[in-house]
């Protein structure tokens, strides 16, 4: 069993425990949707293959996560984060792109999964442009998918050949762990800024007051 799925079984798990409440909230799901989702990922991953001419589509591996990254976009709270979403997938797709041409093709020559290099763009460039775990699965996976794309296009105009696949074989395993991958990311720099927020707020001020008036 590959990376990508065993990290679904783990995703439902937690979700099953509610581990991930606060983080699904954040991004307008339930846990039955989510669990319906991380299930047609999974049994979508094993499902034959679309073919549409010289583009094949792999149902899990990108039908559906795509179709979740359409849900999280029109389900944004404003146009301004729609705006970042589609800023920060195309910037996460140049860095995904930049990965892939100057870091080793062969996963076993590199110190570690460069997959993690896509999740980690994806989560840190989110965040930047919007500090919103919607925008980070959403250019996760979108950066890996139309990284994808820009490959296939400029063989395609280099005279090569090459059938355009989405979400088939690794490229399952990617995409699940870029889009995950940003979300914890984001999730953690989120907490972590908060927590240095909340200490602000509540220490002492020069003259032993307590924001809000108290007195230690």
């Amino acid at each position: 069993m590959s990376i990508g799925m065993i990290l679904l079984i783990v995703i439902a798990l937690l979700i099953l425990f509610g581990v991930l409440q606060r983080v699904l909230d954040r991004m307008a799901l339930t846990d039955r949707r989510a669990l319906v989702l991380v299930a047609l990922i999974f049994i979508g991953g094993w499902l034959p293959d679309l073919t549409f001419g010289m583009v094949t589509v792999n149902i899990g591996g990108a039908l559906i996560p795509l179709g979740v990254c359409l849900y999280l976009f029109f389900t944004a709270g404003t146009g301004k984060e729609r705006l970042r979403c589609l800023i920060a997938s195309l910037l996460t797709a140049a860095a995904v792109y930049a990965v892939s041409v100057y870091f080793p093709a062969d996963p076993p020559a590199m110190p570690f999964d460069p997959m993690i290099l896509y999740g980690a763009a994806g989560g840190v460039i989110a965040w930047l442009l919007g500090r919103s775990r919607r925008g980070a699965f959403v250019a996760g996976v979108l950066g890996v998918l139309l990284c994808d794309v820009l490959v296939a296009v400029m063989n395609w105009r280099r005279g090569i050949s090459q059938s355009l696949v989405l979400g088939g074989a690794g490229a399952l395993d990617a995409i699940v762990l870029s889009g995950v991958t940003a979300v914890l990311l984001c999730e953690l720099v989120g907490e972590i800024v908060e927590r240095i927020a909340t200490g602000r707020a509540n220490a002492p001020h020069e003259d032993g007051a307590i924001e809000g008036g108290q007195r230690a």
